[in-house]
């Protein structure tokens, strides 16, 4: 028999763990990612870049703040609501990267995130420096402005 709509809805998906965190004193909850939130997610930790060959964009992964981003929306109280809004992630990420490490874990499993996904996104990584904006896949010689340097595509949100 196929599910309704109202099944559908009405499921209790979005899967939750209680982790030990000894380092700050207690257990917190994960739970799993949403689809919006994974969709928000994905979409704040990649940005489009013209290929090496110029003739296409290619993907990379911005590991800048990528833990905190994601366990600000998977840490949750006994209730279910989020412990931290978005703009909270630096403050987050502050926090051990030992602990924020096996919590980022749970959180990926919970979620549906692949590891292949990542690994893959990964061989293509950078870290933007603060303030950088370029997209570029290589620094241009400075004063030298590139040809297409004004068609240089935008981060994607």
């Amino acid at each position: 028999m196929a599910l309704s709509r109202d099944a559908i809805v009405q499921a209790n998906d979005i899967p939750t763990e209680t982790v030990p965190v000894p380092e700050w004193g207690g257990d917190v909850i994960v739970r799993g990612l949403t689809g919006d939130e994974l969709d928000d997610f994905q979409g704040s930790i990649r940005q489009f870049r013209r290929s090496m060959d110029g003739r296409g964009m290619e993907p990379v992964l911005i590991q800048q703040g990528m833990h905190a981003k994601l366990l600000v929306k998977c840490l949750v109280d006994d209730h279910g609501e989020r412990l931290f809004q978005d703009s909270e992630a630096a403050e987050l990420g502050a926090k051990s990267g030992r602990v924020l490490e096996r919590l980022y874990d749970v959180a990926q499993t919970l979620s549906g995130l692949s590891e292949d996904e990542q690994e893959e996104m990964e061989g293509n990584s950078e870290t933007p420096s603060p303030g950088d904006d370029s997209t570029s896949s290589s620094p241009e010689p400075s004063g030298t402005p590139s040809p297409n340097s004004s068609d240089e595509s935008q981060p994607e949100s």
